[in-house]
């Protein structure tokens, strides 16, 4: 029978030579495994990069991840007992290893005391010492390392090729509770992970298992149309939204009525001085259904309001901002245009007709003192701009306060017809100080345009069918459908208004889950899965104009506050992108775990590296050589980094993301047709319009 010592002596395979707090120098045996070690219950390969090696001491045993094997050159052997000092020696190459300290690996106690397992702790307490044998861990310490326990145990996402092929588990609460973001080059596995991730997770919550339906949300954006059919075979069917709808699937539909101001900014381009006002008072008043003819006392509040600030700011600044020329040419131009828009309001101002008289008697009195008989302008002085300040002051006492109030704010997603909406916008523009109508004819044009694009308008149109709350069932399920996993096909989405569509239906489906929990005082946990990240999240540049918002940036700053704020709500993401480097800083700095398949470029490699702990670094330096199908997990998710070999998706469950088959059609083994009559025909076929 063996003893306990004698156990632990057979698996001894060096010794502590230094120790760090990062990285700790392992001198190995003689005799210790070349290849595979066949003393710890089972074959395990051993040496090996991103294998586990343990080192007892009295809080149990520190685990440490090898990261780099050697050869150092000894200038004596290491012979055990006190012989041969008589002889010559001569230098000897001994292994090394480079480990890494990750947690310390206890003994799980039962109520007599007696051993029952193991069990995987965060953080070493209690480094070891130099000279400390060094073991290799036993099959069962393997599992204990690598696989979840308790709770933890609810998720398998595949094995550990390099821990004796140990389960491994993750807790979805810690997977996409905190954020995840897979990340790979193309064909290293990555579109199948994020496609099992959710088949697995719908799979499990089960309840029983086998049983009915999981009460689960994921709500796929997926760029490419590479997930339409691999879900066919759950039970309740995926929903799946497409911009050209069939059979199997429902048209895809963001009305713009939908749209808060900032994503209304950013699709029409508005500038912030003088039409992104205009742009917000018309969205409140077509949400308020506020007519834009108002009272006579509201506009002419609001246009000679706006003429005595101006007058007013020029006495402020000083005589240098009017006496002289050019000033003093433009504001007896400015006392110009006052007497026109007073003639504008003789009909239709009547009761105000007297202060109004003053008003355009003062303007004239001053251009006629400033203004010789050959047409030039004399000197301005304080005097001629106080008389006209005056006058504003007279009229507007008259007026009395004028405010309106709205219903609705900008940003309330209440529905209004869209068809009217420039029209409105220059009805508000044309009571604006100043007669701003001039300055927004840009705005309603590029608004009219982008609406009757027949491209566009079956998807941001407005549909009188679309109701708030079915769109929000649509997409977070209902009573008698708890389960909901909807595909978002984005392949077909015009570019124009891709970002939008992509920004608006993230941000409704969080505003759904905050307002969710305010009134029901719990969190309805929901994963928004994003595939091409890169492309919609991308990194901002340091020189990006704040002030006018683009789509992509729109698109972007919406993904940051998801990131930061989802968690609190039960809003998570999933994050696939093959270029992590082109993501946002901000978004990536939120994902708490990262499931890393091979990644080439240095960039995309340095950027990870920084994302990670130092004291995990080495084990990226793999990521460049991982087979496909093989990933590194990383993070909250996972007490220690593991090498997995993920779960295999079987072919029809795949995503369609398959390389081109270029030779086999160069070859006509796979032969393919070229009528392009039925392409052409869906190119440019007719968009029915809403009334049909």
């Amino acid at each position: 029978m063996t003893t306990p010592i004698e156990r632990i002596a057979s698996l001894t395979i060096g010794f502590v030579e230094s120790v760090s707090p990062d990285e700790i120098h392992v001198i190995l045996d003689i005799d210790a495994p070349q290849t595979v070690a066949l003393n710890a219950g089972v074959p395990t390969s051993f040496p090996r990069v991103n294998g586990y090696i343990i080192i007892p001491n009295e809080s149990g045993a520190v685990v440490g991840l090898v990261v780099f094997l050697g050869v150092e050159r000894s200038p004596f052997p290491r012979r055990t007992g006190l012989k041969d000092f008589g002889l010559i020696d001569l230098p000897f190459p001994l292994r090394k290893l480079f480990v890494t300290p990750l947690g310390t690996l206890k003994t799980r106690q039962s109520p007599g005391q007696v051993q029952h397992g193991y069990f995987l702790e965060r953080g070493v307490v209690t480094f070891p010492s130099v000279g400390d044998p060094v073991l290799l861990p036993t099959a069962e310490q393997l599992r204990s390392i690598v696989e979840a326990e308790g709770s933890d145990r609810r998720l398998q996402i595949g094995t550990s090729p390099l821990a004796a092929n140990a389960r491994v588990f993750v807790d979805p609460d810690k997977l996409f509770g905190r954020h995840l973001a897979v990340l790979g080059n193309t064909g290293s596995g990555k579109s199948c992970s994020v496609a099992g991730l959710v088949r697995w997770s719908l799979d499990a919550a089960k309840q029983p298992p086998g049983g009915k339906a999981a009460s689960a949300r994921f709500i796929i954006l997926d760029p490419n149309g590479e997930y339409l059919r691999t879900f066919e075979d759950l039970d309740p069917k995926p929903v799946i939204f497409q911009v050209s709808p069939d059979a199997d699937s429902v048209g895809l539909r963001v009305p713009a009525w939908m749209w808060n101001s900032l994503e209304w900014t950013a699709f029409a381009q508005a500038s912030p001085r003088v039409q992104r006002p205009v742009l917000m008072e018309g969205l409140r008043g077509m949400r308020s259904g506020s007519p834009a003819e108002r009272s006579v006392e509201r506009r002419l509040t609001t246009l000679f309001g706006g003429r005595r600030a101006h007058f007013a700011s020029l006495v402020a600044q000083g005589p240098q901002s009017y006496a002289m020329f050019p000033k003093n040419k433009a504001v007896l131009d400015a006392l110009k245009n006052v007497v026109d828009e007073v003639d504008v309001y003789n009909d239709t101002a009547r009761q105000f007709e007297e202060e109004l008289a003053v008003v355009k008697s003062t303007a004239q009195a001053v251009r006629a003192r400033r203004i010789d008989q050959r047409g030039y302008e004399r000197e301005l002085s304080e005097i001629d701009l106080t008389e006209m300040l005056d006058a504003f002051d007279h009229l507007l006492t008259s007026l009395g306060p004028q405010t309106v109030q709205f219903k609705h704010g900008e940003d309330d997603p209440v529905s209004f017809d869209l068809s009217v909406f420039p029209d409105f916008l220059e009805a508000v523009a044309s009571i604006q100080a100043g007669g701003s109508e001039q300055y927004i004819a840009t705005l309603t044009w590029r608004i009219r345009g982008l609406l009757n694009d027949g491209r566009l308008k079956p998807i941001i149109g407005s549909d009188p069918t679309v109701d708030l709350q079915e769109w929000v069932e649509s997409f977070l399920g209902t009573e008698e459908r708890p389960s909901a996993l909807s595909i978002i096909d984005m392949s077909l989405v015009p570019a124009e208004i891709i970002h939008i569509v992509i920004s608006v239906v993230a941000r409704m489906v969080f505003e759904a889950i905050q307002r969710y929990r305010r009134v029901y005082g719990d969190e309805l946990p929901t994963v928004l899965v994003l595939e091409e990240a890169h492309t919609f999240i991308h990194r901002g540049r340091s020189d990006e104009e704040h002030e006018n918002f683009t789509p992509a940036q729109m698109c972007r700053m919406t993904f940051e506050k998801i990131a930061r704020e989802g968690r609190k709500f039960g809003l998570g993401l999933l994050l696939s992108s093959q270029r992590p480097y082109e993501l946002s800083p901000t978004v990536l700095a939120q994902c708490n775990t990262f499931l890393l398949h091979r990644l080439v470029n240095d960039q995309d490699q340095e950027l990870v590296a920084r994302l990670v702990p130092d004291n995990v670094r080495g084990i990226l330096r793999e990521l460049p050589s991982l087979a496909a199908g093989h990933a590194i997990l990383l993070g909250w998710a996972s007490a220690v980094p593991i090498l997995v070999e993920m779960t295999y998706l079987s072919k029809e469950h795949q995503p369609h993301s398959n390389d081109p088959e270029f030779w086999r059609v160069w070859t006509r083994e796979s032969e393919r047709k070229l009528d392009w009559t039925p392409v052409i025909e869906d190119w440019t076929r007719d968009v029915p319009d809403s009334s049909d």
